[in-house]
């Protein structure tokens, strides 16, 4: 760890040696010009200001003017000289990274008549200065849509395919909260929800990112939560929600009260008895929803049936301790009277506190706090029967982080950012291994194929920690009016902790030695390095961002020598990683309505950092599978702490048009090369057995176009808006999935290199919401989405094994939101009712490798005269409830504000 000690080191000095800085990711710009209304002429020396806030400039000798740092929100900016009437905008909107474009033409006047010029703004439908595809989305707009979580905000956007950004894996995304990364090294996910109510301001970068951006092949999430302000503001809001469909042969238990419970409660303003500089926003949510998926409690993981006689007369059944004679009409009975129980519940606490201390115009200090607390289970068809012997799932989590900023003049300021999270995930079915209610796993075993498990349960306890210190400094100046310059230092060190093991009631030790395949565990702390310089240059012809990035990886980890025995291979530590990535994107006016943006940039990220540390030991199982394999881990691989950064190389053009007042087009067509891309290489053991390790092997391109057409909500009593985009892409690789070489040789397949379409290949997608009312009164807004089905590898006809080759049915969905306003008293109320898939549709996520369809497969009739060796029909155990997406789901609430 002592590298990164001396690189916070550094960042500590630069920041007592460079007053030049600025925080990256969370603010944004306004600038533009003032004349004079009558000739034109550059008016110098007029005061431009933010109403409400401490932050303005002086316009130059050119009329010009400059603000930096200025937090995303809707603002009112005034202009005022003597001499002249003062001009006021409201309603102007300021973005994250980007420019707000404002100029004023002052009217000469007598002196101190007060008079005042008051303009409200529009929102820009082509932001000129964007060099890439970028999209960013206001607290305003995300309330007004049918969306309970920002992945549902993210997936709206163009190219974006269910987390997959422009055919990337779903782990290539930065996720960032007010521009700090947050991103859980060992998933490659996020490590912490931020709920939509406590999100100010969203922005999702999907074509190329500037070099201050890193670890990231695809995109960028960057979320700008909300603080307080002079105001004391509040919020109270609640709803309940059930599932109302007619699909019960499909979903067990969905014609019954299936309840969603959502309470989530905001207060900000200035801290009471302290100062009017210090100011709070907190805000916690708590979540409830059973699910739309249930089994039947027909056993308990203690039973233990017989199903093993030729003579079915002679079966056995153990319900809960009763043991009864089998018969089809018993079957039944017990499968009827059962009590239902939910297999795909969730139950989350979620809270964000931040306090803002202004402690002069030029100094602030934001410390914010986020909690996490989440229980969930995931369903497992095999436990429709059993469902108390399925995993539990818990995770939690804390993050702190503190920002200091400091205004060094109009056009310099730096940030200094430090952050620490936890989290961590728990994983099992009792938490205490030697609970005497663990059962042998030969429980498992009692029903054969195609039958739900009459007894038994999952086997492993599994925990795991991530802990993440962060220093950050972000470093921006604005040298000229054309030139505004941005460097930055960021270290990281992690620890990953993890402990898995399998638990053996029937061994000679309950929980196996370390030296075995069944018990893994390791702690271990990588590091991180990187810096950036990047120029962004805004003419009136051009705007260009230019960068370069370095980046620096020690993964503290060890390698195998021998790999045809790793469990005996002497062992060595691995060299670290470093890399520069350089970024360049042009943005050219065209017109004062249109501008094409050209952009190229090499772009990096470490795998997740679980592939480099799986099966720490380097342990084999000699037989190659077991009925209790591990839960997030193939059996037999091992990992590679000297795995390479995955590279991608993007290019993109595109167009911006505003076609009128209220319509605007855009036009992207972008390509992505992917080289390093993680796979597994298979080995063979000097005994004759094999086992596999992940290596940089795999490779990917995508092509694809982005069209995007949006109408400006109208003003009035029934104003409309809309947008639609559609997504043609290609996306096709020699893998989809790492560890497909291992899993072809474990199936008897042969691995072959060939570009294959990915199974997150969608060639189209279209995404439109409607919006029509009144804002302020009553709003009603409709979002549908329709996509070409993903592809699969059909096992149909006796040809040769060709991995997706075909594709699943096409999807289409609704949802619905209606809010209405009322007053009562001095409280505002909101009325709302969500619909989620509002015609019930039967989405087909997955399907049947023999008929492509979700709703049947060829072999209950093919096997039609065998009876499985359990307790259902063969063609029961055929209706797979998660196959399909979810049924409609109707939300009733109430929110309360003041």
């Amino acid at each position: 760890m002592g590298k990164i000690r001396y690189a916070i080191a550094l960042i500590s000095i630069v920041l007592v040696l460079s007053p030049y800085m600025v925080s990256a990711g969370t603010t944004g710009k306004i600038a533009g010009r003032v004349v004079d209304a009558v000739n034109d002429s550059p008016l110098p020396g007029v005061n431009v200001f933010i109403e409400g806030t401490t932050l303005g400039a002086a316009t130059d000798l050119e009329g010009e003017y400059i603000i930096l740092m200025v937090p995303p929100g809707i603002y009112s900016i005034k202009a005022s000289m003597i001499g002249y009437k003062n001009v006021r905008y409201e309603d102007v909107r300021v973005s994250v990274d980007l420019t707000t474009k404002l100029n004023f033409a002052l009217e000469s006047t007598i002196l101190e008549t007060g008079e005042e010029v008051t303009i409200v703004a529009e929102r820009p439908l082509v932001q000129m200065d964007l060099t890439s595809t970028s999209s960013v989305v206001g607290s305003d707009v995300i309330k007004n849509l049918p969306v309970d979580h920002f992945d549902d905000v993210v997936n709206l956007q163009a190219g974006v395919v269910e987390g997959h950004f422009r055919g990337g894996r779903s782990n290539e995304v930065m996720y960032m909260i007010d521009g700090i990364p947050v991103n859980d090294v060992y998933t490659g996910s996020y490590a912490f929800q931020v709920e939509n109510s406590a999100i100010a301001e969203l922005e999702v970068i999907s074509g190329t990112f500037n070099a201050e951006y890193g670890q990231a092949m695809s995109g960028v999430v960057n979320i700008v939560t909300k603080e307080g302000g002079d105001d004391y503001e509040g919020q109270i809001s609640t709803y309940i929600g059930d599932y109302v469909s007619n699909n019960d042969d499909i979903f067990w238990n969905i014609d019954k009260i299936n309840p969603t419970y959502n309470l989530e409660a905001s207060l900000s303003g200035p801290v009471p008895y302290i100062s009017d500089k210090f100011s709070f926003y907190v805000s916690g949510r708590y979540f409830d929803k059973e699910g739309h998926l249930y089994g039947k409690k027909v056993f308990r993981p203690q039973d233990q049936s017989d199903f093993s006689a030729a003579n079915m007369s002679d079966w056995t059944i153990m319900s809960y301790g009763r043991i009864l004679p089998f018969s089809q009409a018993t079957a039944d009975s017990l499968i009827n009277s059962a009590e239902a129980e939910p297999m795909n519940p969730e139950e989350r606490i979620t809270a964000l506190g931040k306090l803002t201390y202004r402690i002069t115009p030029s100094h602030k200090i934001n410390y914010e706090f986020l909690l996490q607390d989440r229980f969930e289970k995931s369903y497992d068809h095999r436990f429709r029967l059993n469902p108390l012997g399925d995993y539990k799932r818990y995770t939690n989590g804390y993050n702190h982080s503190l920002i200091w900023t400091h205004i060094v003049s109009e056009r310099t300021f730096y940030t200094l950012k430090l952050n620490y999270f936890k989290t961590k995930h728990d994983q099992y079915v009792h938490e205490d291994p030697y609970d005497e209610r663990y059962v042998s796993v030969r429980r498992l075993q009692d029903a054969g194929a195609n039958a739900f498990l009459s007894g038994g349960m999952q086997m492993w306890n599994f925990q795991r920690s991530t802990t993440t210190s962060i220093g950050k400094l972000d470093m921006t100046s604005q040298m000229t009016n054309h030139h505004q310059l941005k460097a930055g230092l960021e270290a990281k060190t992690h620890k990953l902790w993890l402990h898995e093991f399998e638990v053996v009631p029937d061994g000679v030790n309950r929980i196996s030695p370390i030296t075995a395949f069944n018990n893994n565990q390791y702690t271990h702390y990588p590091e991180e390095f990187a810096f950036y310089v990047q120029d962004k240059m805004e003419f009136d012809y051009l705007i260009v961002n230019a960068g370069v990035r370095f980046d620096y990886f020690d993964s503290d980890g060890e390698k195998v020598i021998d790999t045809s025995n790793p469990e005996e291979s002497p062992r060595e530590r691995v060299e670290t990683s470093s890399q520069f990535s350089p970024r360049i994107g042009l943005a050219y006016p065209i017109t004062d309505r249109g501008v094409i943006h050209v952009s190229y940039g090499h772009f990096f990220q470490i795998p997740r950092f679980d592939y480099l540390y799986v099966n720490p030991e380097f342990e084999l199982y000699r037989l190659q599978s077991t009925v209790s394999p591990p839960p997030n881990s193939q059996l037999n691989t091992i990992g590679n702490a000297e795995l390479k950064p995955q590279k991608t190389v993007i290019y993109e053009i595109g167009l911006q048009q505003q076609l009128s007042d209220d319509f605007a087009l855009d036009v992207t067509t972008y390509r992505k090369d992917i080289r390093n891309l993680l796979g597994t290489e298979v080995f063979q053991l000097f005994t004759g057995g094999y086992y596999a390790q992940y290596r940089n092997l795999d490779y990917a391109n995508v092509k694809g176009v982005t069209i995007s057409l949006e109408k400006r909500q109208t003003q009035g009593i029934a104003g409309v808006g809309a947008s639609v985009d559609y997504t043609f892409q290609i996306a096709k690789g020699n893998a989809s999935d790492p560890n497909d070489a291992f899993l072809n040789k474990s199936s008897g397949l042969e691995t072959i290199k060939q570009m294959r379409p990915l199974d997150w290949d969608r060639r189209h997608q279209i995404n439109a919401t409607l919006t029509l009312g009144n804002p302020g009164d009553y709003n009603v807004s409709v979002i549908g989405r329709l996509s070409t089905g993903f592809p699969y590898t059909s096992v149909r006809g006796t040809g040769a094994y060709i991995e997706n080759n075909a594709r699943k049915p096409l999807t289409y969905t609704f949802d619905l939101y209606y809010y209405k306003n009322f007053t009562f008293g001095k409280l505002n109320y909101t009325g709302f009712v969500r619909i989620y898939n509002l015609f019930d549709r039967l989405n087909e996520r997955e399907v049947y490798l023999d008929t492509g369809r979700a709703s049947y497969s060829l072999t209950p009739y093919e096997l039609s005269y065998i009876h499985p060796r359990g307790l259902n029909e063969l063609e029961d155990y055929f209706v797979q409830p998660d196959f399909y997406s979810a049924p409609r789901e109707i939300q009733i609430g109430l929110t309360v504000e003041f």
